[in-house]
């Protein structure tokens, strides 16, 4: 694979770990598990074991739920940013591994990846709910589909 591709692509899995922290690691460890990424006999194999899929999904619907509650924090607040960099790291390691290329590449371009989606998918929520004049759900739900499909593009395209 090329180099640029797969950095495009640890990039992109990370921006879906700053969009939704969850739904990177549910999608990364759901390819694992079906073969899409190969991470048997790698230190990151767990990610491909049925307990793990079935966390990460449980994590992530639950994260779809909380981040339509009224009371919900800022993805931007220390706790849930650092989330989304370690997810992010965690998923950008997992494709560099699948591709049997450096996994400190991997986490670095995840992790930027994280950083960018948290940042500007803030920005571009809270823009769109002013501009629109309309309720946070009818932006979130939308970027909830969004975070889904590009990671799912990422781990197809891998």
């Amino acid at each position: 694979m090329d180099a640029n591709y797969l950095f495009a692509l640890a990039i992109g899995m990370g921006i879906v770990a700053g969009l939704r922290a969850m739904t990177a690691p549910a999608i990364t460890s759901w390819a694992a598990h079906l073969g899409w990424l190969h991470l048997r006999a790698t230190p990151l194999a767990f990610m491909g074991s049925i307990a793990v899929v079935i966390i990460f999904s449980l994590a992530a619907i639950g994260e779809y739920i909380n981040d339509k509650l009224p009371k919900t924090g800022s993805r931007t607040a220390p706790a849930p940013f650092f989330t989304r960099i370690v997810m992010g790291g965690l998923c950008g390691a997992c494709l560099y591994v699948s591709a049997n290329e450096p996994v400190l590449t991997g986490i670095l371009m995840g992790a930027v990846g994280a950083v960018i989606g948290t940042l500007g998918g803030y920005q571009a929520r809270k823009r769109l709910v002013s501009g629109l004049h309309v309720r946070d759900i009818a932006v979130a739900i939308p970027e909830d589909l969004i975070a889904i499909c590009l990671a799912l593009f990422v781990v197809l395209e891998h």
